[in-house]
């Protein structure tokens, strides 16, 4: 038993409190374990950490909720409803995407404005949406609400998925897909792009990843008033509900363990920590890569992590400004020139390109309250090639945030230079040495076929017994569902805390 832990209690440490390590906090709590949370920074979130500046709050990760329902489970556990600590508010378009030569797309949950929208662009592609629609909702019945919660520990059961893979062309890539159903270049951007919100590229990435139109048109778009970093408040409290401890300011060096059984942590300070499980929220190749202190991985080895292919980074640009732009929406999309080059350089030939395509986030058009009075708030992130392309950053930062600053003066933020008043970035380098994530990549492992369920890092550790893994790294992936979904899988493989009594 653990020297943390409750009397009584069966003894649960999870290593980090981004969404994956709350939610697993919750339900392990929920299920009668003793909780310790350890947390390297000094406060909550992980990805979703909040930054508080000169009047301003910045979400510095995650900007949307598309599938509420996922948080709903955890208040429930707890006897509580979301709304008890948080407000919803659904986003209406979802989002809005300008083209290079000035053209928008309307992004909507509502199906007719949607079939508007692809006419106003190419009314010959009305039929190809009208069945990828129904393609996405056939792919999102299996891949999320039959897949998404199951563990793929189980080579058979990860077999007899397969049926359905090629049924419903999983085994095929997310643009490839899209191409069957739509001729206008324009049309084949909007309906593909949406693996990039989960670190893939959709030339690469399984088809099963259509499902996200699907997922947003059925639950819609959220925006959580006070950012995402209510949301994370909100799970702490569940947390201290349950009895739960969360320890900031304090880093692991490594998970302990006795022959192949996990058996606690030890702190970079030489704390020892016992525990009954040990969950890892950190990313997964640097758990396998850092975490297991002197004991050789047997599947998940230093060659086979440094030959995965991780997912890109981001460059993220916060900022504030002393003038409101009341006609810029709070989800906005700006496409660069390029689509399928921009891409193969960020991808496959890591390559830091002189063009981009940028996501502008004005939570400030829904939210007055996360600036100073007649302010706005923003962020602006860049996908970018993560750590292996050898970009030095500390030479490079400044002059990548003032291109994207001359890009947003040109296109919907004119004079923005002149109205700066607070500003700071985030680089592949600060995902590496702040988030602790290889090679800098901003959501792991990238999410191609074969590193995907049974090829992913499992839930239940193949290197250590009563070792768990939650998080973007492990099934079923990166994205705010997915990562919350990663902690319910525990339900499954985690034990029951009376075995340990």
């Amino acid at each position: 038993m653990g020297n943390e832990s409750s009397k009584n209690k069966a003894h649960a440490v999870i290593i980090g409190s981004g969404f994956g390590g709350l939610a697993a906090a919750i339900r392990l709590g929920a299920r009668g374990y003793a909780v310790t949370v350890i947390e390297r920074l000094e406060a909550p979130g992980g990805r979703a950490f909040v930054e508080e500046r000169d009047g301003y709050i910045f979400d510095r990760g995650p900007t949307i909720v598309t599938a509420p329902f996922v948080f709903d489970e955890l208040w429930e556990l707890c006897g509580k409803k979301v709304s008890d600590d948080v407000e919803l508010i659904p986003m209406e378009p979802f989002y809005q995407i300008r083209f290079d030569d000035g053209r928008v797309f309307s992004y909507s949950g509502d199906i007719e404005k949607m079939r508007e929208e692809v006419c106003k662009f190419n009314p010959d592609d009305l039929d190809g949406f009208n069945r990828f629609i129904k393609l996405s909702g056939d792919i999102y019945e299996v891949a999320f609400e039959e897949l998404a919660a199951q563990p793929f520990h189980s080579l058979p059961f990860t077999l007899s998925t397969a049926p359905d893979l090629v049924r419903l062309g999983g085994h095929r890539t997310v643009f490839k897909t899209v191409c069957d159903y739509f001729t206008d270049p324009a049309l084949r951007i909007v309906f593909s792009f949406h693996p990039l919100l989960i670190g893939g590229n959709p030339m690469t990435t399984t088809a099963y990843y259509c499902l996200i139109a699907h997922l947003e048109r059925k639950f819609g778009v959220h925006y959580a008033m006070g950012g995402m970093g209510s949301l994370v408040k909100g799970m702490v409290g569940l947390i201290d509900g349950l009895g739960g401890k969360i320890r900031y300011n304090s880093e692991v060096k490594c998970i302990t363990h006795e022959g192949d059984r996990a058996t606690g942590v030890k702190l970079k300070d030489g704390e020892q920590i016992d525990a009954d499980i040990v969950v890892s929220n950190a990313d997964s190749a640097w758990t396998y890569k850092h975490l297991l202190g002197n004991r050789m991985a047997k599947r998940w080895k230093p060659k086979k992590l440094k030959r995965a292919r991780y997912s890109m980074s981001l460059f993220v640009w916060y900022f504030g400004t002393d003038k409101q732009y009341d006609d810029v929406y709070h989800h906005l999309i700006l496409l660069g020139p390029r689509y399928e080059g921009l891409l193969k350089d960020i991808f496959k030939h890591k390559h830091l390109a002189e063009d981009f395509s940028l996501y502008l986030h004005r939570p400030t058009a829904t939210d007055k309250s996360l600036a100073p009075e007649g302010h706005d708030a923003f962020y602006v992130l860049s996908p970018v090639p993560h750590l292996e392309s050898g970009v030095d950053w500390e030479v490079h930062s400044e002059t990548y945030r003032k291109a994207i600053e001359e890009r947003l003066e040109q296109t919907v933020l004119p004079e923005l230079g002149k109205h700066l008043t607070t500003s700071f970035v985030m680089t592949p380098k600060d995902f590496e040495t702040r988030l602790l994530s290889v090679n800098g990549a901003a959501f792991g492992l990238e999410p191609q076929l074969l590193q995907s369920a049974w090829f992913r890092p499992h839930n239940k550790s193949e290197e250590l017994e009563n070792l768990f893994l939650v998080g973007a790294g492990t099934h079923p992936g990166a994205g705010v569902p997915g990562v919350i979904s990663s902690a319910k899988i525990l339900d499954e493989v985690a034990p029951d805390p009376d075995v340990f009594l």
